[in-house]
Protein backbone atom coordinates (compact mmCIF):
# COMPACT_ATOMS: atom_id res chain seq x y z
CA UNK A 1 0.00 0.00 0.00
CA UNK A 2 1.17 3.80 -0.80
CA UNK A 3 0.40 6.27 1.26
CA UNK A 4 -1.83 8.67 -1.48
CA UNK A 5 -1.43 12.51 -1.28
CA UNK A 6 -4.79 12.37 -2.26
CA UNK A 7 -6.14 11.21 0.83
CA UNK A 8 -4.75 14.11 2.98
CA UNK A 9 -6.78 16.54 1.11
CA UNK A 10 -10.35 14.49 0.70
CA UNK A 11 -9.99 14.16 5.20
CA UNK A 12 -9.72 18.16 4.60
CA UNK A 13 -12.58 18.95 2.27
CA UNK A 14 -14.47 16.38 4.00
CA UNK A 15 -14.00 18.97 7.34
CA UNK A 16 -15.02 21.83 5.52
CA UNK A 17 -17.76 20.58 2.99
CA UNK A 18 -20.91 18.51 3.26
CA UNK A 19 -20.16 17.09 0.39
CA UNK A 20 -16.85 15.82 -2.05
CA UNK A 21 -16.52 14.57 -5.10
CA UNK A 22 -13.74 12.39 -6.25
CA UNK A 23 -12.84 12.24 -9.61
CA UNK A 24 -10.47 10.34 -11.50
CA UNK A 25 -10.30 7.24 -14.56
CA UNK A 26 -11.16 3.38 -13.39
CA UNK A 27 -8.94 1.71 -11.61
CA UNK A 28 -6.52 4.71 -10.10
CA UNK A 29 -7.74 3.81 -6.85
CA UNK A 30 -10.55 5.95 -5.54
CA UNK A 31 -12.42 2.84 -4.15
CA UNK A 32 -9.79 1.84 -2.41
CA UNK A 33 -8.86 5.40 -0.82
CA UNK A 34 -12.73 5.69 0.03
CA UNK A 35 -12.90 2.58 2.07
CA UNK A 36 -9.51 3.31 4.01
CA UNK A 37 -11.40 6.75 4.77
CA UNK A 38 -14.47 5.02 5.53
CA UNK A 39 -12.86 2.52 8.07
CA UNK A 40 -11.63 6.17 10.51
CA UNK A 41 -15.56 7.00 10.83
CA UNK A 42 -18.85 5.54 10.63
CA UNK A 43 -19.50 5.17 7.38
CA UNK A 44 -21.48 3.17 4.73
CA UNK A 45 -20.46 1.91 1.19
CA UNK A 46 -22.67 1.83 -2.14
CA UNK A 47 -21.62 0.59 -5.53
CA UNK A 48 -23.97 2.11 -8.00
CA UNK A 49 -22.66 -0.22 -10.49
CA UNK A 50 -24.39 -2.97 -8.94
CA UNK A 51 -28.39 -3.39 -8.93
CA UNK A 52 -28.74 -4.88 -5.59
CA UNK A 53 -27.35 -1.13 -4.14
CA UNK A 54 -29.20 0.93 -6.92
CA UNK A 55 -32.20 -1.01 -5.11
CA UNK A 56 -31.38 0.38 -2.18
CA UNK A 57 -31.82 3.73 -3.32
CA UNK A 58 -35.10 3.49 -5.14
CA UNK A 59 -36.27 5.49 -2.13
CA UNK A 60 -33.03 7.36 -1.73
CA UNK A 61 -34.29 9.97 1.07
CA UNK A 62 -35.87 6.93 3.24
CA UNK A 63 -32.47 5.63 3.29
CA UNK A 64 -30.67 8.07 3.61
CA UNK A 65 -32.79 9.23 6.68
CA UNK A 66 -31.43 6.30 8.15
CA UNK A 67 -27.90 7.26 7.17
CA UNK A 68 -27.70 10.56 9.25
CA UNK A 69 -24.39 11.02 11.46
CA UNK A 70 -22.80 8.49 8.64
CA UNK A 71 -20.71 9.25 6.06
CA UNK A 72 -22.19 8.24 2.72
CA UNK A 73 -19.79 6.64 0.52
CA UNK A 74 -21.07 6.46 -3.38
CA UNK A 75 -19.32 4.92 -6.10
CA UNK A 76 -19.58 5.48 -9.86
CA UNK A 77 -22.59 8.10 -8.60
CA UNK A 78 -22.95 9.05 -12.29
CA UNK A 79 -24.67 5.87 -12.92
CA UNK A 80 -27.76 7.46 -11.24
CA UNK A 81 -27.95 11.20 -12.19
CA UNK A 82 -31.49 11.80 -10.88
CA UNK A 83 -29.95 11.04 -7.40
CA UNK A 84 -28.54 15.04 -7.20
CA UNK A 85 -31.75 16.03 -6.10
CA UNK A 86 -31.90 14.03 -3.09
CA UNK A 87 -28.36 14.62 -2.13
CA UNK A 88 -29.34 18.35 -2.00
CA UNK A 89 -32.10 18.33 -0.21
CA UNK A 90 -30.61 15.45 2.12
CA UNK A 91 -27.45 18.04 2.83
CA UNK A 92 -29.86 21.19 3.14
CA UNK A 93 -32.05 19.25 5.82
CA UNK A 94 -29.06 18.38 7.69
CA UNK A 95 -27.64 22.01 7.96
CA UNK A 96 -31.08 23.00 8.95
CA UNK A 97 -29.78 20.26 12.33
CA UNK A 98 -26.69 21.88 12.82
CA UNK A 99 -24.64 19.53 10.46
CA UNK A 100 -22.33 20.99 8.10
CA UNK A 101 -19.32 18.75 7.06
CA UNK A 102 -18.66 15.11 6.34
CA UNK A 103 -21.74 13.88 5.15
CA UNK A 104 -21.14 12.53 1.22
CA UNK A 105 -18.09 10.94 -0.71
CA UNK A 106 -19.09 10.67 -4.28
CA UNK A 107 -16.86 8.79 -6.38
CA UNK A 108 -16.92 9.14 -9.94
CA UNK A 109 -15.05 8.05 -13.43
CA UNK A 110 -16.46 10.90 -16.07
CA UNK A 111 -15.19 14.17 -14.96
CA UNK A 112 -17.74 16.48 -17.48
CA UNK A 113 -20.41 14.36 -17.24
CA UNK A 114 -20.49 13.61 -13.14
CA UNK A 115 -19.65 18.21 -12.99
CA UNK A 116 -22.73 18.81 -15.19
CA UNK A 117 -24.90 16.61 -13.36
CA UNK A 118 -23.65 17.66 -10.27
CA UNK A 119 -23.12 21.57 -11.30
CA UNK A 120 -26.56 22.98 -10.44
CA UNK A 121 -28.21 20.39 -7.96
CA UNK A 122 -25.02 20.75 -5.52
CA UNK A 123 -24.05 23.91 -5.82
CA UNK A 124 -22.30 25.54 -3.11
CA UNK A 125 -22.34 22.50 -1.37
CA UNK A 126 -19.76 20.32 -3.14
CA UNK A 127 -15.62 20.09 -3.52
CA UNK A 128 -14.46 18.47 -6.64
CA UNK A 129 -11.00 16.29 -6.08
CA UNK A 130 -9.29 15.08 -8.85
CA UNK A 131 -7.75 11.97 -7.98
CA UNK A 132 -4.45 10.68 -10.37
CA UNK A 133 -2.86 7.45 -10.79
CA UNK A 134 0.31 7.14 -8.13
CA UNK A 135 2.97 9.79 -8.00
CA UNK A 136 7.08 9.66 -7.85
CA UNK A 137 6.89 11.25 -4.15
CA UNK A 138 4.36 7.97 -3.53
CA UNK A 139 6.32 5.43 -4.99
CA UNK A 140 9.87 6.62 -4.04
CA UNK A 141 12.11 8.53 -6.97
CA UNK A 142 14.48 4.85 -6.65
CA UNK A 143 11.39 3.64 -8.96
CA UNK A 144 11.54 6.85 -11.45
CA UNK A 145 12.11 3.94 -14.94
CA UNK A 146 8.95 1.73 -13.31
CA UNK A 147 6.54 4.33 -12.62
CA UNK A 148 7.63 6.22 -16.35
CA UNK A 149 7.37 2.49 -17.98
CA UNK A 150 4.65 1.23 -16.40
CA UNK A 151 2.38 3.89 -15.49
CA UNK A 152 0.69 4.90 -12.29
CA UNK A 153 -2.29 2.79 -12.29
CA UNK A 154 -1.67 0.80 -8.84
CA UNK A 155 -2.18 -2.64 -10.63
CA UNK A 156 -0.27 -1.90 -13.59
CA UNK A 157 2.48 -0.79 -11.17
CA UNK A 158 2.61 -3.58 -8.79
CA UNK A 159 2.72 -5.78 -11.39
CA UNK A 160 5.23 -9.09 -10.43
CA UNK A 161 6.69 -8.46 -14.11
CA UNK A 162 6.67 -6.36 -16.75
CA UNK A 163 4.64 -8.29 -19.07
CA UNK A 164 2.55 -8.84 -16.21
CA UNK A 165 1.95 -4.96 -16.17
CA UNK A 166 1.88 -4.96 -19.95
CA UNK A 167 -1.28 -7.78 -20.11
CA UNK A 168 -3.06 -5.93 -17.25
CA UNK A 169 -2.81 -2.28 -19.47
CA UNK A 170 -4.04 -4.29 -22.30
CA UNK A 171 -7.10 -5.64 -20.33
CA UNK A 172 -7.44 -1.96 -19.04
CA UNK A 173 -7.60 -0.69 -22.16
CA UNK A 174 -10.17 -3.50 -23.72
CA UNK A 175 -12.38 -2.77 -20.80
CA UNK A 176 -12.61 0.78 -21.45
CA UNK A 177 -13.30 0.25 -25.02
CA UNK A 178 -15.65 -2.54 -24.84
CA UNK A 179 -17.72 -1.59 -21.53
CA UNK A 180 -16.62 1.17 -20.13
CA UNK A 181 -17.48 3.94 -22.90
CA UNK A 182 -20.20 2.35 -24.33
CA UNK A 183 -21.82 2.28 -20.90
CA UNK A 184 -21.89 5.90 -20.71
CA UNK A 185 -23.67 6.61 -23.73
CA UNK A 186 -21.30 7.21 -26.81
CA UNK A 187 -21.97 4.69 -29.80
CA UNK A 188 -18.49 4.17 -31.02
CA UNK A 189 -16.78 1.39 -32.63
CA UNK A 190 -14.02 0.18 -29.88
CA UNK A 191 -11.44 -0.71 -32.85
CA UNK A 192 -11.88 2.80 -34.10
CA UNK A 193 -11.48 4.59 -30.69
CA UNK A 194 -8.88 2.17 -30.18
CA UNK A 195 -6.78 3.06 -33.30
CA UNK A 196 -7.53 7.11 -32.18
CA UNK A 197 -6.06 6.60 -28.93
CA UNK A 198 -3.00 5.10 -30.70
CA UNK A 199 -2.44 7.60 -33.01
CA UNK A 200 -2.97 9.80 -30.10
CA UNK A 201 -0.15 8.32 -28.23
CA UNK A 202 1.85 8.17 -31.66
CA UNK A 203 1.85 11.71 -31.31
CA UNK A 204 2.34 12.31 -27.80
CA UNK A 205 2.93 15.72 -26.44
CA UNK A 206 2.36 17.12 -30.25
CA UNK A 207 0.26 20.29 -31.15
CA UNK A 208 -3.56 19.18 -31.93
CA UNK A 209 -3.82 18.50 -35.66
CA UNK A 210 -7.51 17.78 -35.83
CA UNK A 211 -7.33 17.66 -39.91
CA UNK A 212 -4.36 15.05 -40.04
CA UNK A 213 -6.51 12.64 -37.51
CA UNK A 214 -9.62 12.89 -39.20
CA UNK A 215 -8.09 11.77 -42.11
CA UNK A 216 -6.29 9.08 -40.59
CA UNK A 217 -9.16 7.57 -39.69
CA UNK A 218 -11.75 8.41 -42.50
CA UNK A 219 -13.90 10.50 -40.47
CA UNK A 220 -14.65 14.21 -40.19
CA UNK A 221 -13.24 16.99 -37.86
CA UNK A 222 -16.17 17.10 -35.89
CA UNK A 223 -16.17 13.50 -35.20
CA UNK A 224 -12.49 13.80 -34.02
CA UNK A 225 -13.63 16.43 -31.59
CA UNK A 226 -16.19 14.20 -30.26
CA UNK A 227 -13.90 11.44 -29.96
CA UNK A 228 -11.25 13.84 -27.78
CA UNK A 229 -13.79 15.18 -25.86
CA UNK A 230 -15.10 11.79 -24.59
CA UNK A 231 -11.30 10.79 -23.59
CA UNK A 232 -10.51 14.06 -21.72
CA UNK A 233 -13.80 13.50 -20.04
CA UNK A 234 -12.86 10.50 -18.94
CA UNK A 235 -9.50 12.05 -17.60
CA UNK A 236 -7.60 10.02 -20.19
CA UNK A 237 -6.21 12.50 -22.40
CA UNK A 238 -4.68 16.16 -21.50
CA UNK A 239 -5.85 19.06 -23.42
CA UNK A 240 -2.73 21.21 -22.55
CA UNK A 241 -3.80 24.87 -23.84
CA UNK A 242 -0.94 27.45 -25.05
CA UNK A 243 -0.32 30.65 -23.04
CA UNK A 244 -2.18 33.01 -24.32
CA UNK A 245 -1.48 36.57 -22.72
CA UNK A 246 1.18 38.23 -25.00
CA UNK A 247 -1.08 40.00 -27.46
CA UNK A 248 2.22 41.13 -28.96
CA UNK A 249 3.69 37.82 -30.30
CA UNK A 250 1.91 35.57 -32.56
CA UNK A 251 1.53 32.64 -30.29
CA UNK A 252 0.78 28.95 -30.91
CA UNK A 253 -3.10 28.14 -30.71
CA UNK A 254 -3.60 25.01 -31.05
CA UNK A 255 -3.73 23.04 -27.54
CA UNK A 256 -0.84 20.19 -26.86
CA UNK A 257 -2.50 16.75 -26.70
CA UNK A 258 -1.37 14.12 -24.28
CA UNK A 259 -2.06 10.30 -23.25
CA UNK A 260 -2.08 11.16 -19.25
CA UNK A 261 -0.63 7.83 -18.31
CA UNK A 262 2.46 7.35 -19.22
CA UNK A 263 1.92 3.18 -19.03
CA UNK A 264 -1.12 3.69 -21.09
CA UNK A 265 0.93 5.50 -24.05
CA UNK A 266 3.84 2.21 -23.70
CA UNK A 267 0.83 -0.32 -24.23
CA UNK A 268 -0.43 1.37 -27.34
CA UNK A 269 2.18 1.61 -29.31
CA UNK A 270 3.78 -1.94 -27.94
CA UNK A 271 6.50 -0.83 -25.55
CA UNK A 272 6.73 -3.26 -22.88
CA UNK A 273 10.33 -2.64 -21.82
CA UNK A 274 12.63 -0.11 -20.65
CA UNK A 275 15.07 -1.18 -23.82
CA UNK A 276 12.03 -0.84 -26.37
CA UNK A 277 11.17 2.53 -25.01
CA UNK A 278 14.94 3.83 -25.28
CA UNK A 279 15.10 2.81 -28.90
CA UNK A 280 11.37 4.32 -29.76
CA UNK A 281 10.45 7.81 -31.45
CA UNK A 282 7.85 8.46 -28.99
CA UNK A 283 10.62 8.24 -26.11
CA UNK A 284 11.06 12.41 -25.89
CA UNK A 285 7.07 12.90 -25.93
CA UNK A 286 6.40 10.44 -23.62
CA UNK A 287 8.89 11.80 -20.69
CA UNK A 288 7.63 15.10 -21.28
CA UNK A 289 4.05 13.85 -20.47
CA UNK A 290 5.24 11.56 -18.09
CA UNK A 291 6.96 14.76 -16.27
CA UNK A 292 3.88 17.41 -16.98
CA UNK A 293 1.71 15.04 -15.36
CA UNK A 294 3.65 14.32 -12.24
CA UNK A 295 4.47 18.28 -11.61
CA UNK A 296 0.67 19.25 -12.29
CA UNK A 297 -0.30 16.95 -9.92
CA UNK A 298 2.28 18.10 -7.38
CA UNK A 299 1.59 21.90 -7.93
CA UNK A 300 -0.98 23.90 -5.28
CA UNK A 301 -4.56 23.41 -5.56
CA UNK A 302 -5.74 25.89 -8.35
CA UNK A 303 -2.90 26.34 -10.30
CA UNK A 304 -3.36 26.83 -13.74
CA UNK A 305 -1.07 24.43 -16.68
CA UNK A 306 -0.17 26.08 -20.26
CA UNK A 307 2.34 25.56 -22.56
CA UNK A 308 4.07 28.85 -24.81
CA UNK A 309 5.54 28.95 -27.85
CA UNK A 310 5.85 31.55 -30.49
CA UNK A 311 6.01 31.85 -34.02
CA UNK A 312 9.45 33.20 -33.66
CA UNK A 313 10.96 29.93 -31.92
CA UNK A 314 10.71 30.86 -27.93
CA UNK A 315 8.66 27.99 -26.53
CA UNK A 316 8.34 26.13 -22.68
CA UNK A 317 7.33 22.90 -21.94
CA UNK A 318 5.37 24.07 -19.15
CA UNK A 319 4.12 27.07 -17.90
CA UNK A 320 2.74 26.94 -14.29
CA UNK A 321 0.40 29.80 -13.17
CA UNK A 322 0.36 29.44 -9.39
CA UNK A 323 -2.56 30.69 -7.16
CA UNK A 324 -1.39 34.36 -6.03
CA UNK A 325 0.13 34.52 -10.10
CA UNK A 326 3.67 33.74 -9.63
CA UNK A 327 4.95 31.81 -12.64
CA UNK A 328 7.07 29.23 -12.96
CA UNK A 329 8.61 28.18 -16.68
CA UNK A 330 9.62 24.87 -17.17
CA UNK A 331 11.59 23.04 -19.51
CA UNK A 332 11.40 19.09 -19.48
CA UNK A 333 14.85 17.51 -21.61
CA UNK A 334 15.07 13.65 -21.97
CA UNK A 335 19.46 14.18 -21.41
CA UNK A 336 21.83 13.92 -18.85
CA UNK A 337 23.09 17.50 -20.05
CA UNK A 338 21.36 20.30 -18.77
CA UNK A 339 21.09 22.82 -21.48
CA UNK A 340 18.31 25.51 -22.57
CA UNK A 341 18.19 26.85 -25.90
CA UNK A 342 17.98 30.53 -26.88
CA UNK A 343 14.00 29.74 -27.41
CA UNK A 344 13.44 29.20 -23.35
CA UNK A 345 15.17 31.99 -22.48
CA UNK A 346 13.07 34.44 -24.78
CA UNK A 347 10.12 32.68 -23.65
CA UNK A 348 10.89 33.35 -20.02
CA UNK A 349 11.24 37.01 -21.14
CA UNK A 350 7.97 37.31 -22.98
CA UNK A 351 6.02 35.67 -20.14
CA UNK A 352 7.67 37.16 -17.22
CA UNK A 353 8.57 34.22 -15.29
CA UNK A 354 9.20 34.53 -11.75
CA UNK A 355 11.01 31.54 -10.90
CA UNK A 356 12.61 29.14 -14.14
CA UNK A 357 13.92 25.05 -14.08
CA UNK A 358 14.59 22.52 -16.12
CA UNK A 359 13.70 19.10 -15.80
CA UNK A 360 16.51 16.91 -16.36
CA UNK A 361 17.48 13.22 -16.35
CA UNK A 362 20.11 13.08 -14.14
CA UNK A 363 20.51 12.92 -10.63
CA UNK A 364 21.68 15.97 -9.60
CA UNK A 365 20.76 19.67 -8.97
CA UNK A 366 22.93 21.96 -11.49
CA UNK A 367 22.29 25.89 -11.20
CA UNK A 368 23.19 26.87 -14.67
CA UNK A 369 23.71 30.43 -14.57
CA UNK A 370 20.36 33.15 -15.33
CA UNK A 371 18.85 32.09 -12.12
CA UNK A 372 17.94 28.75 -14.08
CA UNK A 373 18.16 25.33 -11.70
CA UNK A 374 18.87 22.25 -13.61
CA UNK A 375 17.47 19.42 -11.11
CA UNK A 376 15.56 15.84 -11.48
CA UNK A 377 11.97 15.40 -11.61
CA UNK A 378 12.04 14.55 -7.95
CA UNK A 379 13.78 17.83 -6.96
CA UNK A 380 10.93 19.73 -8.88
CA UNK A 381 8.30 17.93 -7.14
CA UNK A 382 9.65 18.92 -3.92
CA UNK A 383 9.35 22.30 -4.63
CA UNK A 384 5.93 22.33 -5.50
CA UNK A 385 4.74 20.50 -2.42
CA UNK A 386 6.92 22.63 -0.50
CA UNK A 387 5.38 25.62 -1.75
Amino acid sequence: MYQRHTSEIVLSALDAQAAVVLLGPRQVGKTTLALEIGEQRPSVYLDLQRDADRQILTEADLYLNEQVGKLVILDEVQQMPDLFKNLRGQIDMRRRKGSRTGQFLLLGSASNVLLHQSAESLAGRVRYIEMPPLLLDEVGKDRLNDLWLRGGFPDSFRANSNRASMTWREDFLRTYLERDIPSLGPRIPATTLRRFWTMLAHAQGGLLNASALAEGLGVSGQTVARYLDLLVDLMLVRRLQPWHENAGKRLVKSPKVFVRDSGLVHALLGLGSLESLLGHPVIGGSWEGFCIETLIAAAPTGTEPFFYRTAAGAELDLVLRLPGNGIWAIEIKRTTAPKVSRGFHLAVEDIKADRKMLVYAGDQEVPTGDDLRAMPLAAAVSMLRNL
